[in-house]
């Protein structure tokens, strides 16, 4: 599946988000063999916050374990190896970063050449955007009046010619996780703007090490086969001019390369797998293959491209009032209905109080009692728990009420539920909610500049864009499924891998065949109505599946699904981190035959809701 000769480059990916291992560093570099060393850093929530942290001091703004961590613990070896970097950790002030770095560089006695990638701050375009009428993207909202940041996702092209104008670190803002990946393979092997199929595999190739260790075990859904986690490595892409590329880790490392990892993080935070729009190209991922050539090594290609938009996506934040939430702990008999209880008795008490104050009400209100599987809803085994945590959550546009509610949490322990108690019973602190907001500027409103050697010059890129979106990409619903009177029923962790995601309030669930022959089963099964149907009580929009038959896999979007996403959830699993794994416990019919196989069955006839019953 890959080159056997020729110009290899090899990249290491150090950081999913900001906040990742500081292991992650020192071991790609330590390994030897990398070329690169690449770092994704920014989250939409962490715009916000380097906006907020740059407002407080003008120098800050950035993802400071960047160079206060990261780079202070390698910069030695990496100026002494040739090691190139590259990374977004600049936020809203890469040029800041930059400083910091070379300061840094100065005070160790290396010398760096270290150039800027900047232009994706749109911020000052807000007040004509707000009087064009703009909209979100997903919920057709106005533009809100107190925006702290908004960005464009930049692409890779910026990187490329910072690269090639000799840079030995590239320092970028806001730009797509994948970029800080392809940048490289374009400088590298010369491909040009309209290589769309190679600029697909390089986005892919991208794609798969931007988080870091979920390339290297890390959320497999066998995690009993991945060994040593305290220790697991870190991806290491070996990357061909044809695009292919080997994903494999550090010698020595925890963790473990498999090609249904793999596959699982192909499709981990995609929508249409068919129509992956990203700056530079967009991606047509159906056709991709994974197979395991060695140990700790799995081969990928296949990947496809098409001419990008003309659009940049813009992820701007701003801030929606205040939010606060208490938790406590509730022991014995019933524990979850007294927990429940407790809740609603707290949330009646401060709305009587605010209005005794004068104050409107909460603008929204969520109670979860954590280990009675409350986000399982129907599905939850725990109604016997004898031990919980009762959370509550509350918005309000006043600080001052969610004083009032801070104050009503700790009286609980002496005046309801017996059995309450915690290890804190303090007063829980409110913090600005900050949401996010989404739309699309033309690429020709966007200048990028790029700043090596105390020089800024222009960067240019395509913006006529010229991407003609197909027009039957979500595979056809199938008829209602009827099960054979004799067929059994196992979870569908049997048959399949799943990783799931988030995009806003939207979740994706890539769900990935253990064997091609189980995939005609599960189509069969697992379809659009049956998984809305599952997910009813947490999912209020449409389901959408696309199939990926190069991974004898399928992909399904859930669409406002996660009670607004990121910080705008009042959810404990905002991102849909958990609906994989929620669904691969969803009862499948099997013949008794591969029943038997795969080692017994839940049972026959119709399925259970869960297997207490």
């Amino acid at each position: 599946m890959t080159a056997t000769n020729g110009k290899v480059v090899r990249i290491g990916g150090a950081s999913g988000f900001w906040g990742d291992s500081s292991v992650a560093a020192p071991q790609l570099v330590g390994s030897g063999i990398i070329d690169y060393l690449v770092f994704d850093y920014l989250a939409e929530l962490t715009m916000a916050i380097l906006a907020s942290a740059r407002s407080r001091n003008p120098e800050l703004g950035y993802a400071t374990d960047f160079v206060d961590v990261a780079m202070k613990s390698v910069l030695g070896d990496v100026a002494a190896r040739g090691i190139k970097v590259v990374s977004n950790a600049g936020g809203i002030n890469p040029q800041g970063c930059a400083d910091a770095l070379t300061r840094l560089a100065h005070d160790m006695g290396i010398a760096l050449k270290i150039a800027v990638v900047e232009g994706d701050d749109v911020s000052d375009k807000i007040p004509a955007l707000r009087e064009s009428d703009q909209r979100d993207m997903f919920t057709g909202a106005p533009l809100p009046e107190r925006i702290l940041s908004a960005n464009a996702y930049l692409g890779a092209l910026p990187i490329a010619q910072a690269l090639a104008a000799g840079a030995d670190v590239v320092i970028t803002g806001r730009c797509v996780d994948s970029a800080v990946t392809l940048g490289p393979l374009i400088h590298e092997f010369g491909w040009s703007p309209t290589d769309y199929d190679l600029l697909a595999a390089g986005s892919l190739a991208g794609h798969v090490i931007e988080c870091g260790a979920q390339a290297t075990g890390g959320l497999h859904t066998d995690w009993e086969q991945i060994p040593d986690w305290a220790n697991i490595g870190y991806p290491i892409i070996e990357c061909h001019a044809d695009g292919t590329f080997v994903v494999t880790k550090p010698a020595g490392t925890g963790g473990r390369v498999l090609a249904a990892a793999v596959a699982e993080q192909v499709l981990y935070e995609i929508g249409d797998p068919g129509a992956y729009v990203l700056p530079d190209v967009v991606c047509d991922f159906r056709i991709v293959r994974v197979a395991q050539v060695g140990d700790d090594r799995v081969a990928v290609a296949g990947a496809r491209g098409l001419p990008p938009t003309a659009a940049y996506k813009i992820s701007a934040t701003y801030m929606d009032g205040f939010r606060c939430s208490g938790m406590l702990v509730i022991i014995g008999i019933d524990a979850a209905a007294k927990a429940r209880r407790t809740g609603a008795a707290i949330i009646e008490r401060t709305r009587t109080l605010l209005a005794k104050a004068g104050l409107p009400d909460f603008s929204a209100t969520h109670v979860e009692v954590i280990g009675a599987e409350s986000i399982y809803g129907p599905y939850s085994r725990a109604g016997n728990a004898r031990e919980v945590m009762l959370r509550v959550v509350v918005n309000h546009v006043s600080k001052q009420a969610l004083d009032i509610f801070a104050r009503e949490i700790a009286p609980a322990g002496t005046s309801w539920s017996p059995g309450t108690t915690g290890p804190a019973l303090g007063r829980p602190s409110a913090s600005p909610l900050i949401k996010q907001f989404a739309f699309t500027l033309p690429k020709r409103a966007v200048a990028i500049r790029l700043r090596l050697d105390g020089e800024a010059r222009a960067v240019a890129v395509a913006v006529d864009g010229g991407y003609c979106p197909e027009t039957a990409n979500p595979a056809p619903e199938a008829r209602a499924f009827i099960p054979d009177a004799d067929a059994l029923y196992m979870p569908l962790v049997r048959l399949a891998y799943a990783r799931s995601g988030d995009k806003g309030n939207i979740s994706n669930i890539g769900v990935i065949a253990r064997e091609p022959e189980f995939l005609p089963i599960i189509l069969r099964q697992l379809t659009p109505a049956s998984v809305k149907a599952y997910f009813a009580h947490l999912v209020a929009g449409d389901v959408v599946r696309y199939l990926v038959p190069g991974l004898h896999a399928c992909n399904f979007i859930l669409n406002d699904a996660l009670d607004g996403g990121g910080t705008a959830s009042m959810r404990l699993d905002p991102l849909g981190k958990g609906m994989a794994q929620m669904l691969l416990d969803m009862p499948i019919a099997v013949p008794p035959a591969l029943a038997r196989r795969l080692g017994g069955a839940l049972g026959a006839g119709t399925p259970r809701r869960n297997r207490s019953e």
